[in-house]
C-alpha cells in the first residue's frame, strides 16, 4: 500500500505544485484545504476542480470563525489589499496572525486520524521577507513539536522551502502542470488584478522563466 500524506492545498500555484509533487512521488495523497475567512473563494473552488479531475480525497473545511480572534489582515478584514512587489512593508498588512500555525496542527490532527506521517506545505524562500510562519526556523520548531505531540510521529515537508517562486514554476513546467488550474490573486474578482504582492511574483516567475500565464489579468 502508498504511504499516506495531506497536503494542505489552498488551489494557489505553489501547493499545486506541491500536490502533484507528492503525487508523482507516489503517496496516496489527501488534500485538505481551508475556508479561514479570506476576502475570496476562488482559490478554493479552483481546489476542489482540481482534486476532482486528479480523483483524490479532498476536505475543505470552514473554521472561518476564528476570525473573531485573529482580525487584522488585508486578506481577511475590510483592509484595501496593497499593491506592490511582496518584499515591500506595506505587503505586511497581508499576515494572517498564527496562520500556518493553526492550519498545520489541523492538518497534523486529520494525518493522526488517517494514519498518515506526513504533512506537506507549500512554504517557500520569496515568503520569508514578510511571513515568519514561512521561514526555515519555524518549518523546523514546527516540525519538531509535531513528531512528539501525538503518539504518532507526524513530520512537516516543505519540498520548497529554500527555492524562490521561480524555481517552484520551473520544476511544474517540467512535470507540464497547467497553472490555469490555479489562483494566485488576492482579488477574487473574475480575472487576476496583475498588481497585488502575489500576482506581482507570480507574473515574475512566468517571465523569468520565459513561459506565459494561462490566467487572464485586468492589467
Amino acid at each position: 500500500m502508498s504511504e499516506k500524506v495531506v497536503v494542505i492545498y489552498s488551489g494557489g500555484m505553489d501547493s499545486y505544485t506541491v500536490l502533484n509533487k507528492a503525487i508523482r512521488a507516489g503517496y496516496e495523497v489527501y488534500a485538505l484545504s481551508f475556508n479561514y475567512g479570506q476576502r475570496h473563494v476562488k482559490e478554493l473552488q479552483v481546489a476542489e476542480q482540481v482534486c476532482n479531475s486528479l480523483n483524490i480525497a479532498h476536505k475543505i473545511v470552514d473554521i472561518s470563525t476564528i476570525n473573531q480572534l485573529i482580525g487584522g489582515s488585508s486578506l481577511t478584514d475590510d483592509i484595501d489589499v496593497p499593491e506592490g512587489h511582496y518584499e515591500e512593508e506595506s505587503m505586511k498588512s497581508t499576515v494572517v496572525p498564527n496562520r500556518n500555525m493553526i492550519l498545520l496542527s489541523l492538518a497534523v490532527g486529520y494525518a493522526v486520524s488517517l494514519k498518515a506521517n506526513k504533512v506537506f506545505y507549500g512554504a517557500h524562500s520569496g515568503d520569508h521577507a514578510i511571513y515568519p510562519d514561512c521561514r526555515p526556523e519555524f518549518v523546523k520548531k514546527m516540525d519538531d513539536v509535531c513528531r512528539i505531540a501525538n503518539y504518532e510521529e507526524i513530520e512537516i515537508v516543505c519540498p520548497y522551502l529554500n527555492n524562490s517562486k521561480i524555481d517552484i514554476l520551473t520544476d511544474g513546467l517540467k512535470m507540464g502542470l497547467d497553472y490555469s488550474e490555479t489562483w494566485t490573486c488576492y482579488n477574487g474578482r473574475e480575472k487576476a488584478c496583475g498588481k497585488c504582492g502575489a500576482c506581482q511574483e507570480r507574473l515574475e516567475a512566468f517571465a523569468l522563466n520565459n513561459a506565459q500565464d494561462p490566467l487572464s489579468y485586468e492589467a
